[in-house]
């Protein structure tokens, strides 16, 4: 049974023990920073379980780090992961559903960016499949948008920005 849940302190230690396992860089420090963020009321995670065991979660930032996000007000879904062995199970969705569905009683519009990497691929296409669309801003790398004929490095900071109305979430039909 899929249950969502605000982050809490002694979820810590287990979220960063599964990225650990699958030998993501993913430390307890991150967590412990996203909780004080969470605190200060800059973030949001929602953290999905599955009978009681970590499976996933999503944050939401208030005011995006992407500057033409933090310009127009936009907050950004931010690192969402579902553990590999739990994917395919719905639980992304019903990450992104409550994501949307928080976002959706401050904004009438969410932003996300996704990777450019193949690691990249099933995000890029459920946020497509969600309605979300490029920005049209271009890539971006470490949040810089890249200008014609630049060269980069294809790797995570390598991102494609996206947005997506929300007002049939509002209305509650999303």
């Amino acid at each position: 049974m899929l249950t969502l849940e605000k982050l809490v302190a002694s979820d810590i230690v287990e979220i960063a023990a599964a990225f650990a396992k699958l030998g993501w860089n993913k430390p307890a420090s991150q967590y412990e920073a996203y909780l004080a963020e969470q605190d200060a009321r800059e973030r949001r995670v929602i953290i999905a379980r599955w009978s009681g065991v970590f499976v996933g979660y999503v944050t939401v930032v208030w005011h995006a780090h992407y500057a033409p996000f933090a310009a127009e007000n936009i907050p950004e879904i931010a690192d969402f992961n579902v553990l590999p062995e739990w994917r395919k199970r719905g639980i992304g969705t019903a990450l992104m559903d409550e994501a949307e569905r928080l976002i959706a009683q401050r904004s009438p519009v969410a932003g996300i960016g996704v990777g450019m990497t193949a690691d990249y691929g099933a995000a890029q296409r459920l946020y497509v499949k969600r309605g979300y669309i490029p920005d049209g801003r271009g890539l971006t790398y470490e949040g810089k948008v890249l200008t014609y004929g630049e060269s980069t490095t294809n790797d995570d900071s390598l991102v494609l920005y996206f947005t997506k109305s929300l007002e049939q979430v509002s209305q509650g039909e999303g």
